[in-house]
């Protein structure tokens, strides 16, 4: 056995301890396995077994599972190391560059809160909204539901990297500079500012770009790179404050934000990829998603951090259809109407927003399914690039967080697909009852 898997099964142990003894959360309350009728035993030797296999195999340097069962947490815990040199232990309290977990966790619930308030519409033009779009003939008639449902045909990416560096790798100074000034003050990276306006810049091409003349899904992430632009024009309320105000204050998810570089948080943040393309170092404290940090680390379809714990109290108000400690965030038929699948006859799975098992995941093997083969037709939730998923089961009471960076040292490796890690171990706890055959 290696001296680095070694080290990295001691972690794993010590840090299990902690996992069966954890901090007391006054919004998150803790329950032993037992209590909620799932076999701790079990629980416990499956998820190490997948995650040190995980580890082992290099599908990423450490992980961290947390699992709310009918309302309270019953298994929280953290394995391995923050990088391969093994020489920082993953904690209950790291944060976590999120990646597209931020759609659903920033820009979704505020546009949920503006359905509520009648000040958006899912069935009308778009462009009611976002004039830009009015002057768009393949853009003027789609609605805010296709586009949620990825229904509408919109172009799946656009690299915006690509229009600030040259040929030859190097940065245009036009658009990104070393030293902050009036027109540069959009951080991207320690000593890296992007242009003030490039935004503008971002949302023409989004206006211009292609949309498909056939109506089927196809995901695209381009207009959460202008949510936060409209949510800001709808609200009058700048699109952090909004959230913070409206949300993660008085969830008490301290650790939610977007630059946590530029937050005083006491916590250790997981480095991501050791980036050759843009930053040419380890990318750390800063968002690891190239469109999101051209708009200054603040965007909607990646950005967010945080931890483990403050991501489930998201998730918990939306399994409890927008209530959480007994206090009311979105209506209960607003939340429920974003959770189901939209266009089913069109073979696509996805809520609004949320992402949806498979359509006919239950009759489908583990190896295939996405998600857990148990998880119910009404469980939604959604992955990000950078390892992370999260996922909320009305029907079974059960939320699960999975945090990990398996694009370090870069976005090549792909284990964590290919063994079917996050699938696996969403598995176990359906498993787990005690009651099972």
């Amino acid at each position: 056995m290696s001296r680095f898997y070694k080290k990295i099964l001691f972690a794993t142990v010590v840090l299990s301890v902690w996992g069966l003894y954890p901090q007391q959360n006054k919004s998150l309350p803790y329950a032993h396995p037992s209590e909620v009728g799932l076999d701790s035993a079990y629980i416990h030797s499956n998820v190490d077994s997948i995650i040190t296999n995980g580890i082992k195999e290099q599908a990423f340097p450490g992980a961290q599972v947390l699992v709310s069962k009918n309302g309270q947490t019953i298994f929280h815990k953290a394995y391995g190391f923050h990088t391969y040199d093994s020489l920082q232990p993953v904690s209950l309290n790291d944060v976590y560059d999120l990646a597209s977990v931020t759609k659903i966790t920033a820009p979704l619930p505020a546009l949920m809160k503006l359905v509520d308030e009648d000040k958006l519409d899912l069935d009308i033009p778009f462009s009611t909204y976002w004039k830009p779009w009015r002057k768009r003939k393949d853009k003027k008639h789609i609605t805010l539901r296709e586009i949620l449902a990825h229904q509408a045909g919109l172009t799946p990416y656009i690299v915006f990297l690509n229009k600030v560096t040259k040929k030859n790798g190097q940065l245009k100074k036009r658009f990104v500079r070393q030293q902050p000034n009036k027109r540069f003050q959009k951080q991207v990276y320690d000593g890296l500012y992007v242009k003030n306006r490039f935004a503008r810049k971002v949302y023409r091409n989004i206006n211009r770009s292609e949309v498909s003349e056939t109506k089927k899904y196809r995901y695209s992430g381009l207009t959460f790179l202008i949510f936060p632009k409209l949510i800001e024009q709808l609200t009058g309320e700048n699109y952090e404050t909004y959230l913070q105000k409206h949300f993660y204050g008085s969830m008490e998810a301290s650790t939610l934000g977007f630059n946590p570089k530029t937050k005083k948080l006491q916590n250790n943040i997981v480095p991501t990829e050791i980036d050759t393309l843009f930053r040419h170092a380890l990318t750390q404290n800063w968002v690891h998603d190239e469109n999101a940090a051209l708009l200054g680390g603040v965007s909607g379809n990646a950005g967010l951090f945080g931890t483990a714990e403050d991501v489930a109290k998201i998730m918990l108000m939306y399994q409890n259809y927008g209530n959480l400690n007994g206090r009311r965030y979105l209506s209960e038929k607003t939340v429920q109407e974003f959770t189901a699948v939209q266009y089913p006859e069109n073979e696509n799975r996805r809520g609004l927003g949320f992402d949806k098992p498979l359509l006919g995941n239950d009759t489908l093997e583990l190896k295939e399914a996405y998600p857990a083969p148990a998880a119910s037709k009404k469980s939604f939730g959604h992955a990000g690039f950078t390892g992370t998923f999260v996922w909320a089961d009305p029907e079974n009471q059960l939320v699960f967080i999975f945090l990990s960076n398996r694009v370090y040292p870069n976005r090549t490796h792909r284990k964590l697909y290919e063994l079917n890690i996050r699938p696996a171990l969403h598995q176990v706890f359906y498993d787990a009852n005690i009651q099972r055959d």
